[in-house]
């Protein structure tokens, strides 16, 4: 645990530990207007949803007060894994370093988030991440 949380898992990783861990919990901390516009992971073929906690309040963009309370209050435990998926990794490693603080001992960050990063025509979503990766997603 040297950068203050788990550590970086991919998008298929955290896929796989979703799937065999029954306490884990994505917790996706975009913005209202990211799930609403880009898309949101589908992790209905789990038997799961994921947890929807802004890591920054818009419009404001600063960081959530009430975000670890949240993300308690969504189910995830302490011992259990808890993956935290922003649009491309920046967000949820913050949001994973926090809740770690708060004594969370298994918080990851899936890495590339759900767009992952710009190709080379500055579009993402093609390169790395989620949607890239294949795993399940829904539009709101």
């Amino acid at each position: 645990m040297s950068n203050g949380y788990a550590g970086d898992v991919s998008p298929k990783e955290a896929w796989e530990i979703l799937a065999k861990e029954p306490d884990a919990v994505l917790v996706d901390c975009r913005t209202d207007a990211e799930w609403s516009f880009v898309g949101l992971p589908d992790l209905s073929p789990l038997g799961k949803q994921a947890a929807l906690i802004p890591w920054q309040v818009f419009p404001s963009m600063g960081t959530n007060p009430q975000f670890v309370e949240q993300v308690s209050k969504e189910g995830a435990k302490p011992d259990a894994p808890v993956l935290f998926l922003c649009r491309s990794g920046a967000r949820s490693r913050n949001a994973a370093i926090a809740v770690t603080a708060a004594g969370f001992r298994k918080a990851y960050n899936v890495s590339d988030g759900f767009e992952g990063p710009h190709d080379g025509d500055k579009h993402r979503g093609k390169v790395a991440g989620w949607k890239a990766d294949g795993l399940p997603w829904r539009q709101a």
